[in-house]
């Protein structure tokens, strides 16, 4: 019996060896192999092209493209990491030089063009007598005139998103091309690119095109990823020398990460995280890694978030179940084509750097479009609209009985208990809560004496800033309280607030309004003093300012509760005074007239066909807007980094006529 069992088992094994000998080998799905030669050259290369999984049924769509050398490398992990977190894309592969002679293959291997084909440098090196080094800049030519027009001939590709992967020499390979050619692609990945050998080379390139006319820094948007090992202690140096290197060129975003592990061992988490980063990069919402690190950082950080290299435009916005109903401009409200012919000319930065634009009406959200580093899901700075929701802030502690509108008009000390007013100067107590929310507080304090009262911080903490405000003011006389945008007088309705209502401010603001809005992401600083930021430092989605615009909207109402009074939101929106014979009107043009000023939220007559509608925005330095025009039932909302746009005028003049009937 054993004897026949042992046997029986030989049988089997010979069988499988044999049926392995005759399988055939493995080929990836959805992916080609096709021969291609360098039309200068001759010389023989493959492309390894992976298509989308609905590729073939979707027949309208183009796609972006990875371009990665080394491909028999590394053409397998991105296929992998893709397929979980960026399918919708096409793989290209580019293999090394097939037809080299029999004496490089003994010597190098099939890989033996990588040394030539990468390399930048024309230095001849005695140990490598058969390599002839330096032809990078002829790979770059195949690359951008064969490689680049086969494929954008022959697939759908969406030329304005190309990436660039590389790692190691190829890595070095690609920040080349980022030095030389940029335009070449959209998007680089660099993995463990650079040793302290190869940046003399770089900077010699970098000086020669320095003196070409036609290379000078021009303005780009184009996007980096470096990433290294945490065991490369050799590459640091060079890295951050190159980074400082291509930081000087305008439009150029990096972002630089290290890796747990060596060379090898960091390889393929590189890739993977690369990807992760470059979904960031082609789709208009954020990965949670990506909120978590931005939140962290300073607000220069936003600087460095990757641009998007398409605009994200949206007439039909998403139902995202976050409280926004939804609809469709032309169907619901507005002229599709001349918004969607506006947003193309944002996409074409011909208006300005915008990060979005939004569109609410009749409280439906029926447009919705994001540029540059807006992002759906990604908190942007709101700079001095910060004062605007400040305000409601305060009206939010009315509604809930903390003060009560009468309050407004009382003595702004009265509510802060902790301050000594036998050292106040004369006329503090003409400072009213009224007055501060329409700049008018009347504090007059030397600029230098500041800076220098600021080396004490703890002196400023809790209600001792005003405390110490209070004593070095000027006398307030009438004179002095006039309009004065700014002029601490934010941070003394935020004090109030701190004063009246259980916790603190920070709390208050999360607890009873954000909330109630559904408002959780989101970033709110607080001062020197430890109290909430009233005048600037705050970070919303630009969705979380359509909800603030449609509670002011809906006369403080939400989902049918009343949060704020509607007799408060009225003293916020309407004008209290005008500003136009001492201020220019802010980010207007010929269309705009009449601003005012109510409680932190600016006012204006905007004109369109020969008619006056008047408007009330939370405006915010560089491009932060909710505009509320209440006859048309109309909000639009503007994130950006520009503060020369007219964003009024273009309210006025191209946003108003496709919603006037």
């Amino acid at each position: 019996m054993k004897n026949t069992v042992f046997l029986t088992l030989c049988f089997l094994l010979v069988s499988v060896t044999v049926d392995a000998g005759e399988m055939n080998p493995y080929e990836m799905p959805r992916t080609q192999v096709i021969p291609i030669n360098d039309s200068e050259s001759k010389g023989q290369y493959e492309l390894y092209i992976k298509l989308p999984e609905d590729y073939a049924k979707n027949k309208d769509d183009k796609y972006p493209v990875i371009y990665s050398t080394d491909a028999v490398w590394h053409f397998e992990i991105l296929s992998a990491a893709t397929e979980f977190m960026l399918e919708d894309v096409i793989l290209v592969g580019i293999s090394w030089r097939k037809d080299i002679t029999e004496d490089l293959q003994q010597k190098y291997g099939e890989h033996a063009s990588r040394f030539t084909d990468y390399s930048f440098w024309t230095k001849a090196n005695s140990k490598h007598p058969l390599l002839k080094f330096g032809q990078a800049e002829n790979h770059l030519e195949f690359i951008r005139n064969d490689i680049i027009e086969y494929v954008d001939n022959n697939y759908r590709t969406d030329p304005d998103s190309r990436t660039y992967f590389g790692y190691s020499l190829s890595g070095a390979f690609g920040a080349y091309i980022l030095l030389t050619k940029p335009d070449t692609f959209d998007n680089y990945i660099l993995g463990s690119p650079l040793n302290k050998g190869l940046i003399p080379y770089l900077l010699e390139i970098n000086t020669k095109l320095g003196a070409l006319e036609s290379n000078k820094n021009k303005a780009l948007q184009t996007n980096v990823f470096i990433g290294y090992g945490t065991l490369e202690k050799d590459k640091p140096e060079p890295i951050n020398e190159f980074i400082d290197l291509i930081d000087r060129k305008r439009g150029i975003s990096v972002q630089s990460e290290v890796i747990e592990g060596d060379h090898q061992t960091a390889f393929p988490l590189i890739a993977v995280r690369s990807v992760s980063w470059l979904s960031t990069v082609i789709r208009n919402i954020t990965s949670n890694d990506d909120e978590i690190s931005l939140n962290r950082s300073s607000p220069i950080g936003f600087l460095k978030i990757p641009q998007l290299n398409k605009a994200f435009v949206n007439t039909t916005p998403e139902d995202r179940e976050d409280g926004i109903a939804v609809g469709e401009l032309g169907v619901d409200a507005g002229n599709k084509d001349m918004i969607v012919k506006l947003a193309e000319e944002i996409a074409d930065h011909n208006q300005g750097r915008f990060n979005s634009f939004l569109i609410s009406h009749k409280n439906k959200l029926i447009f919705e479009s994001y540029y540059g580093r807006g992002r759906i899901n990604l908190p942007h700075q709101q700079a001095s609209a910060t004062k605007a929701y400040t305000a409601l802030l305060l009206g939010r502690a009315i509604q809930l009985g903390y003060l009560t509108m009468e309050d407004l008009d009382k003595p702004l000390v009265s509510f802060l208990k902790d301050l000594d007013s036998s050292k106040f100067v004369d006329g503090v107590e003409k400072i009213t809560l009224s007055k501060a929310l329409t700049m008018r507080g009347g504090l007059t304090i030397n600029r230098d004496e500041w800076k220098e009262l600021k080396k004490d911080p703890n002196s400023l903490k809790g209600q001792g800033q005003l405390q110490v405000l209070f004593e070095h003011s000027e006398t307030i006389t009438a004179e002095s309280q006039e309009f004065s945008y700014g002029n601490f007088n934010p941070d003394m309705v935020m004090q109030v607030i701190e004063a009246v209502v259980p916790g603190t401010a920070i709390d208050f603001l999360k607890n009873e309004l954000f909330e109630q809005l559904g408002i959780t992401n989101y970033i709110w600083k607080t001062t020197v003093s430890g109290v909430a930021e009233a005048d600037e430092r705050s970070k919303l989605t630009s969705r979380d300012m359509i909800k603030i615009g449609t509670l002011v909207s809906n006369k403080g109402k939400w989902n049918g509760e009343q949060l704020i009074p509607d007799v408060f939101i009225e003293k916020v929106i309407q004008p209290h005074l005008y500003t136009d014979d001492d201020y220019k009107v802010h980010y207007g043009g010929k269309d705009v007239s009449n601003q005012g000023y109510g409680y932190f939220w600016w006012n204006a007559d905007l004109k369109s066909g020969g008619k006056t509608y008047f408007s009330s925005s939370a405006q915010g330095g560089w491009g932060q807007f909710i505009i509320l025009i209440e006859e048309l039932e109309l909000m639009v909302v503007f994130t950006g980094l520009d503060n020369d746009t007219k964003y009024l005028q273009l309210v006025a003049e191209r946003v108003l006529p496709a919603f006037i009937r």
